[in-house]
């Protein structure tokens, strides 16, 4: 699909050009293309019909003048504040571009997309993860026409770069852009189709792939193992639960092991505490934690970062029947910890507490947990802000290192002595799954806290960032695979 060249053949019938704002005078191929063309480029600049501002795209046609029969000039905007979120919303402009003019093959001059502060390996890496991202369709269930659906198939790169290091970027950008496309299909689906289950069908396919280990806790593997938060969620449903484990090993000799857990709760009623009619509307999206890690650990199948990472996932519904778990029930979680449920509709936090304690046992060193947790997130940092706590300062400056690298703002909210005598200040047992809304994100991480206990850990509530309701260049609405790339960045860069 990808190829490296330092120039053009004359075989070639549509390329693609950058072109900064007051680049004057013209330089490498829009120069070129101006020679040919006798300054027609230049007379179109000044007259306006050739636009450098910052995602317009104009189509021109040398009309045999040249070898080309299209080219596509791509507005950069000003040099000086391009870099690679601006790169991958110009890349995926053109693309949908491309798309909607039916056209699959094409030349990009790389070199035009750069700037002294962004590389060509940066270009590159952008433009595959915005190819993946903008191609990306929702899998819905409609009647398809028989027309065929036009993908771009061939992209040739021009660049005097080292044409390793380009296909090295051009390979990571696509597997970003590839794991964030598997999380956004996964929370996309429906809950009769996507239940625990397919989810661990889903995992077993990754394991096949990349050569993960994989475990699969059955209902009765999670008796033995007295995983009483798990199974208490669980009680009210017909569908199986599944406690599911990937393992990956990039550092044998290396003593440290991240531990991935992501929530995954395929439809959420609220239990007993069910939620409002309007309210229950789009809860099969309660597993975008879960999500996050398979689309992290796809990257990581492909990148192979000399890393370990162990990733759990609590999967069930929490559903009601005669059956489920009730307000004021006690439960025993794996940990021996007691819970007093007071809110069944504050299920997630049960099911990641046996999940993050099973990581544990599984060598991990070092917790990042993820999910679609609370609507007091929401609330607090609004739907374009990942709310973020920790018990460790040094490991939280690395994962908010990341989601910075892949545009995934996080915003660390406290936990203070007082919200700990909270979730503490139960008669009944040792903790509270609920013990009030005031704070209610702080409320469940400070719960959490208490499963992580000295092992390094941070949280990261992404039930205002998992969906989205706008359509971007980027992607569609509805799930938006958040957290997937910045897992993965922070895999590869931890230390």
């Amino acid at each position: 699909m990808f190829h490296i060249t330092e120039s053009l053949t004359g075989k070639e019938e549509t390329l693609i050009v950058g072109l900064f704002r007051k680049t004057q005078p013209l330089q490498g191929t829009m120069a070129e293309l101006d020679d040919r063309l006798e300054g027609h480029v230049t007379a179109l600049l000044k007259d306006g019909d050739i636009s450098a501002d910052s995602g317009k795209v104009t189509k021109l046609f040398p009309l045999g003048r040249t070898s080309l029969k299209r080219v596509y000039i791509a507005g950069l905007g000003k040099e000086k504040e391009w870099g690679f979120e601006r790169a991958k919303e110009v890349f995926a402009t053109l693309v949908k571009r491309l798309l909607s003019d039916k056209k699959t093959i094409a030349v990009i001059d790389l070199d035009s997309f750069t700037s002294d502060d962004f590389s060509k390996i940066e270009a590159a890496h952008a433009f595959a993860e915005a190819l993946e991202l903008a191609s990306y369709k929702i899998k819905d269930y409609k009647h398809k026409s028989n027309e065929p659906e036009k993908a771009v198939e061939e992209l040739t790169f021009l660049s005097k770069e080292d044409p390793a290091e380009i296909k090295a970027a051009l390979f990571v950008g696509t597997a970003h852009g590839r794991g964030t496309n598997t999380a956004r299909t996964l929370v996309n689906m429906p809950s009769n189709v996507l239940t625990a289950s397919e989810l661990a069908e889903h995992a077993g396919k990754l394991s096949e792939r990349y050569g993960f280990g994989l475990e699969i806790l059955e209902k009765e593997d999670m008796q033995k193992l007295g995983m009483g938060a798990m199974l208490a969620v669980n009680k009210g449903s017909s569908e199986p639960p599944k406690m599911i484990v990937l393992t990956y090993r990039g550092d044998e000799s290396g003593s440290e092991t991240i531990g991935l857990v992501g929530k995954g709760i395929t439809f959420d009623t609220g239990g007993y505490s069910i939620k409002t009619k309007s309210g229950i509307v789009g809860m099969k999206t309660d597993m975008g934690g879960a999500a996050a890690v398979l689309g992290a650990m796809e990257i990581i199948g492909e990148t192979k970062p000399e890393k370990n990472v162990v990733a759990v996932i609590p999967s069930t519904d929490n559903v009601i029947s005669a059956e489920a778990f009730r307000p004021d029930d006690v439960i025993i979680s794996m940990s021996g910890k007691t819970i007093e449920v007071l809110n069944t509709d504050a299920e997630g936090r049960l099911v990641l507490a046996d999940a993050m304690t099973y990581a544990k046992h599984h060598g991990a060193t070092h917790l990042i947990d993820i999910a679609t947790l609370t609507g007091g997130v929401v609330v607090a940092l609004g739907n374009d802000m990942t709310g973020a706590t920790t018990n460790d300062a040094g490991l939280y400056r690395q994962v908010e290192a990341a989601s910075a690298e892949c545009n995934e703002p996080i915003w660390q909210l406290p936990i203070t002595e007082k919200d700990t005598k909270k979730v503490k200040s139960s008669k009944m047992a040792d903790l509270s799954n609920s013990p009030g809304r005031e704070g209610h994100a702080i409320m469940a991480a400070a719960f959490l806290k208490e499963f992580a206990e000295e092992t390094p850990w941070v949280h990261l509530d992404i039930a205002g960032t998992a969906t989205t309701a706008r359509e971007s260049v980027l992607g569609p609405t509805g799930g938006t695979g958040v957290m997937a790339r910045t897992l993965a960045v922070f895999v590869e860069n931890f230390e």
